[in-house]
C-alpha cells in the first residue's frame, strides 16, 4: 500500500509538471524570440530618418556605421537607385528575399547562415522603398531560454521529490497500523491470546482494530467456555468409571481381568489429564519441540505389545518392522500413543476376526513415516474418510456409530509437524494408513521421492506372542 501510494503521487505530480512545464517552456522560447526581433526592429528604425533625407552613399555609410548593429556588421541598407540597387553594409539575406519585401511592403524574417535576417521596408523621399536588413544571431534568439528551462526542470523535480516524500509519510501512517493488525492476527493464530492492537491510524483501520480486539476477547471467552465444558464433561465420566473399576475388581485373576483393570486405570488417568489440561489457562503444549518429543519406535513397540495380546486372542497375525531403530520425533508421547491406539482400534473394530495387520516405521532424512496396514476389506472412499476426519463407508470406520474422531486425531498429530495423513491400499490387500511426521517442520513433498514403495515387504510374518501389557486403553 505504501509503495502504491508513492507511485500514484509520482505519476500524478509528473503529469502535472509536464502539463505546465512544457507549455511554459515553449512560451519562454517564443518570448525570447520576440524580444530579439523587437530589438532588431528598433535598430532598423534608427536608420529611417537618414533614408528619408538622402540616398547619398557616403552619407548612408556614415549613418550605418554610427549605429550599434552597423558597427558590428549586423546592419545593411538596400536602396533602389538608377543603374541598380545600392547596398550598404554586410548583406546576408538573399536578393530574392529583399526584392520580395520591397514589392510587398511588409517586413519579414529570413533564415541566414548563423541566425536570422530581419528585412524592414522604409519609404524614401522619392517615393521608392528601401529595405533595411538587421542580422539577428541564433544565440540572441535563444538568449536565456536554456537557463529558464533548467529552472523549470529544477522546480518540477523539486515538486516531484516533495510529493514523493509527502506520499511516503502518508503511506507510513496508513501502513503501520495495517502491519500491526497483521502481526497481531499472526500472533493470535500462534496462540498468544493476550495480543491486542492499538486503536489508532485512519478511521477504517481504527474500526478494524476495534473489531480485531473485540474478536480476540470473544475468542478468549469461547476458549474459556470450551475448557470449562470439557472439564465438566470429563468429570461426568468419573461416575461410570468408578462402576467399571468396581466391576473389574470383582473379575478375579487372569490375563483378561488384568487387562481390563489396566484399561480402566489408564482411562481414569486420561480423564484426569483432560480435566487438568482443560482447567489450565495456558495451552498445554507451549514447550519446545525437544521437550514435547518422543521416540516413535519405543512408543510403537509399547503399543504393539499391548494390542498383540488382543490380536492373539482373535487369531490375528501381527508384524512390527523398522521399530528396532530409535526415531526421535517432535510429537508428545501421549499424542503419538493416542494416534496409534486410534488406528489399531479401528483395525479391531472394523475388520473381521483373524485379519492380519502390521506397523512399519521408515526413516527418512527429514521425516519419519509410520505405516499401519491390514488385510481387511479396505476403505471404499478414502477421500471422504479424510474429509470427515474419520473413515468413510466400508472398511475401517465404516460401521454404524463411528464418531469420525480417529483419523482426525492422527491427522492433527501429523500436521502439527508439517506432515500429512494418507489413505491407500496396502500390500496385504486392505487399508494402509500412512503418517508422515516431519522432523524439521517440513512438509511431505520435500522428502517424498523414493518412498513410494511399500516398506517392510521383505520382513516375514510371524505370530506375536508377547506378554500382555498391563497398561494402555483398549479403544
Amino acid at each position: 500500500m505504501r509503495w502504491a501510494l508513492v507511485k500514484v503521487c509520482l505519476a500524478v505530480t509528473a503529469m502535472v509538471v509536464i502539463a505546465f512545464a512544457v507549455p511554459l517552456g515553449i512560451v519562454i522560447r517564443e518570448l525570447a524570440s520576440d524580444r530579439a526581433f523587437s530589438d532588431a526592429e528598433r535598430q532598423a528604425a534608427t536608420i529611417g530618418p537618414t533614408l528619408s533625407i538622402t540616398t547619398d552613399r557616403a552619407e548612408l555609410t556614415r549613418a550605418v556605421l554610427s549605429t550599434e548593429p552597423g558597427g558590428r556588421g549586423h546592419l545593411a541598407v538596400h536602396v533602389p537607385v538608377e543603374g541598380g540597387p545600392l547596398d550598404i553594409g554586410t548583406q546576408r539575406a538573399a536578393r530574392q528575399d529583399v526584392e520580395t519585401v520591397r514589392e510587398d511592403g511588409r517586413a519579414s524574417v529570413a533564415e541566414v547562415e548563423g541566425g536570422f535576417a530581419l528585412l524592414q521596408p522604409t519609404a524614401l523621399g522619392t517615393g521608392e522603398i528601401a529595405v533595411v536588413e538587421v542580422y539577428v544571431p541564433e544565440d540572441e534568439v535563444s538568449n536565456g531560454v536554456a537557463t529558464a528551462w533548467l529552472m523549470l526542470a529544477g522546480v518540477g523535480l523539486a515538486l516531484i521529490v516533495g510529493s514523493i516524500a509527502v506520499a511516503d509519510r502518508l503511506g507510513v501512517r496508513m501502513v503501520r497500523p495495517a502491519q500491526r493488525l497483521a502481526g497481531a492476527a499472526q500472533e493470535l493464530g500462534e496462540g498468544k491470546l493476550a495480543t491486542r492492537v492499538p486503536e489508532e491510524g485512519p478511521t477504517e483501520l481504527r474500526s478494524a482494530a476495534v473489531a480485531f480486539n473485540s474478536m480476540a476477547d470473544q475468542v478468549v471467552q469461547l476458549l474459556a467456555n470450551e475448557r470449562e465444558l470439557a472439564a465438566d464433561l470429563s468429570h461426568r465420566l468419573r461416575t461410570p468409571l468408578t462402576v467399571l473399576r468396581l466391576n473389574a475388581a470383582s473379575l478375579g485373576e487372569g490375563p483378561a481381568a488384568e487387562q481390563t483393570r489396566a484399561a480402566v486405570q489408564q482411562l481414569e488417568h486420561e480423564v484426569d489429564a483432560i480435566i487438568r489440561a482443560a482447567r489450565e489457562q495456558r495451552p498445554h503444549a507451549q514447550g519446545s519441540p525437544a521437550e514435547a518429543g518422543c521416540d516413535a519406535s519405543e512408543v510403537i513397540r509399547e503399543r504393539m505389545s499391548f494390542w498383540s495380546a488382543l490380536a492373539e486372542d482373535e487369531g490375528r497375525e501381527t508384524r512390527v518392522a523398522g521399530a528396532d531403530r530409535a526415531a526421535r520425533i517432535p510429537v508428545a508421547r501421549p499424542e503419538l500413543a493416542a494416534a496409534l491406539d486410534a488406528l489399531l482400534g479401528n483395525v479391531f473394530r472394523h475388520t473381521p476376526v483373524g485379519t492380519a495387520f502390521a506397523v512399519d516405521v521408515h526413516h527418512s532424512g527429514d521425516a519419519v513415516i509410520v505405516l499401519v496396514s491390514d488385510a481387511g476389506p479396505g476403505i471404499a472412499d478414502p477421500r471422504a474418510a479424510l474429509a470427515r476426519g474419520g473413515s468413510g463407508s466400508g472398511g475401517e470406520g465404516g460401521s454404524v456409530g463411528s464418531t469420525g474422531l480417529g483419523l482426525d486425531i492422527v491427522r492433527r498429530v501429523a500436521e502439527s509437524t508439517g506432515g500429512d495423513l494418507r489413505i491407500g491400499r496396502s500390500v496385504l490387500g486392505g487399508t494402509e494408513i500412512r503418517i508422515w511426521i516431519g522432523l524439521h517442520g517440513s512438509g511431505p513433498e520435500g522428502g517424498r521421492r523414493g518412498h513410494g514403495r511399500r516398506v517392510g515387504r521383505r520382513i516375514g510374518w510371524r505370530r506375536r506372542r508377547e506378554p500382555r501389557a498391563p497398561a494402555g486403553p483398549l479403544h
